[in-house]
């Protein structure tokens, strides 16, 4: 397994595995404690496990948690996404920044998203499970949505988006979540 920096997110990393296939299908490790541990995070830290299950073009997010936030990786098991990350965190060299990945159940590569960042994806394929990892139980009081297609973030979705939450679909602009997280 390879760790890779994100350049356009501080603190972000892709961690590639390597795929073994053969005329039975392939196997994978998707988690290595050593090499998170290579790269200054703390594989202890991870508290709870999760997977969503998306047909195509449903689009989640863009999501945020308030108060110390919290850090993710993120998988696509199954199928195909269209990862989203948008550096929140003031003091970050990469402030505002956003970074757009493909990751698929073929080449099973795990992004690993630093506390502070928002975080969406789309689904690519007829079938998408998504598998996450945080290092902080989710509380749902936290939750900070951001609106998807907001023009100052300018992301080019690669699908119209055929199904979102309500909440996602209300969601308020990137100016007014940071207007809201000053006061």
């Amino acid at each position: 397994m390879k760790a890779t920096e994100v350049p356009a997110i501080a603190g972000a990393y892709l961690f590639e595995p390597t795929p073994y296939a053969d005329e039975r299908g392939f196997f994978c490790r998707t988690f290595d404690a050593d090499v998170v541990r290579s790269v200054g995070i703390d594989p202890d830290a991870f508290v709870q496990d999760s997977v969503s299950r998306s047909v195509r073009g449903v689009l989640r997010g863009l999501h945020l948690r308030s108060g110390a936030g919290e850090a993710k990786l993120v998988r696509c098991s199954y199928g195909q996404i269209f990862d989203v990350v948008v550096d929140l965190r003031p003091d970050s060299p990469t402030y505002r920044n956003v970074a757009t990945f493909e990751l698929s159940g073929e080449t099973q590569t795990t992004l690993y998203i630093p506390a502070g960042c928002a975080h969406g994806f789309q689904a690519l394929t007829g079938t998408a499970d998504t598998s996450y990892r945080i290092d902080r139980p989710h509380d749902p009081a936290e939750d900070v949505t951001i609106a998807f297609d907001d023009p100052e973030l300018a992301i080019r979705w690669p699908l119209p988006a055929t199904s979102m939450s309500q909440r996602d679909r209300e969601a308020p602009s990137l100016a007014q979540v940071l207007k809201q997280r000053e006061s």
